[in-house]
């Protein structure tokens, strides 16, 4: 039998009709959804603190006075598969976090930072002699007494000191224990911690594919507002002082984030430091990060980490293992958070001044 001679024309009522159907039963639940590969949904990295590896993140270490350089940064002692009695415990633990990224999903990626706190600073010193009470309701307020300056607080000799160990302590481990240096740095653009991190690194036995050049980043600053050791220096002083340092995107001449009357709290800390992990685990594929920053930024990032509180003295460095994995949904909120008034005395407290 010859097959029937149909027209495209006559079938193009039939595909409409069947179209318009099959949105009906989609609007009436009687019709399956589009796949899920189709549609788009929301994702955020989620940071953790691997434990196990630095003294650190283990409970039972008491912050108070813990010392980087007589711990070996905390590393922790101890045997991973395949090991090499020929190999240091830095070398062993470079191995392990090598291994961790190469069995690491897809989306999952593990960075080793080695955050250090900016040395003793004039504010320092200023804060320890009027006490926490006095310095906060007056003295923080202002830029400095008849002896000191600490807008944009400067380090003083021990400060310097504080970071010459440091420098001297990264030397040793990279002679002896062949410990992985950074291979990117980052600092706050605040002048104490541009100046340790200068004295910490200048002058060492870097590889030369690692070489110190610090970017100087906004977001990883001390808590913002009111206290004038925090409101930071112009672009143009920081370059004449640092003139082959890079800055982050958009960085501006002025302070754009200090407030004279508002400070940030807590929270608003923890929603800038997480942007600025988000932006380093975002935009770095390296695996060894050095951050130089402050004891009040560093916390925050702890927190944001899942670390255990840590607190540090000047010129202290922590070193943290991190898993960053990225996972559905929203995440916590990344906007700017609340800055809240600072409470002032209307004159100087009465005491001698240092």
């Amino acid at each position: 039998m010859a097959r029937p001679n149909i027209s495209i024309t006559c079938l193009i009522p039939v595909f409409f009709l069947a179209t318009v159907i099959v949105a009906v039963l989609i609007m009436i639940g009687e019709a399956p959804s589009p796949a899920p590969e189709m549609e788009s949904e929301s994702t955020y990295t989620k940071y953790t603190t691997v434990t196990g590896y630095f003294q650190q993140d283990d409970p039972a270490t008491e912050d108070k006075n813990f010392d980087y350089t007589t711990s070996n940064f905390g590393l922790i002692n101890k045997s991973y598969d395949g090991d090499s009695d020929s190999k240091t415990q830095w070398e062993k633990f470079g191995v392990e976090v090598a291994r961790l990224n190469e069995q690491a999903r897809d989306g999952t990626q593990y960075k080793v930072l080695y955050m250090g706190r900016h040395g003793e600073g004039y504010h320092n010193v200023a804060e320890a002699f009027y006490g926490k009470r006095d310095w906060d309701c007056y003295w923080s307020l202002q830029d400095g007494n008849e002896t000191s300056t600490w807008v944009d607080a400067l380090l003083t000799p021990t400060g310097i000191s504080q970071a010459q160990e440091a420098n001297d302590f990264w030397r040793r481990l990279i002679v002896t224990e062949k410990i992985q240096t950074p291979q990117s740095y980052y600092t706050s653009p605040l002048l104490r911690c541009m100046a340790t991190a200068n004295v910490t690194f200048s002058g060492l036995p870097l590889p030369s594919d690692r070489p110190f050049v610090p970017l100087v980043n906004e977001l990883i600053r001390e808590c913002i507002g009111a206290h004038t050791c925090d409101r930071r220096s112009s672009k143009t002083i920081i370059q004449k002082n640092y003139p082959d340092w890079p800055f982050s995107e958009g960085f501006s001449e002025e302070d754009p984030l200090w407030d004279a009357e508002l400070r940030e709290t807590g929270e608003a800390m923890d929603r800038r430091l997480r942007r600025a992990v988000d932006e380093i685990f975002g935009s770095d594929k390296n695996t060894w990060i050095s951050i130089s920053s402050h004891s009040g930024a560093i916390a925050s990032i702890l927190r944001v980490l899942g670390h255990q509180t840590f607190s540090l003295g000047t010129g202290q460095v922590i070193p943290v293992l991190v898993k960053a994995e990225k996972v559905a949904g929203e995440g916590p909120p990344r906007e700017k958070g609340p800055y809240t008034r600072v409470s002032t005395c209307a004159a100087p407290p009465p005491t001698l001044s240092p």
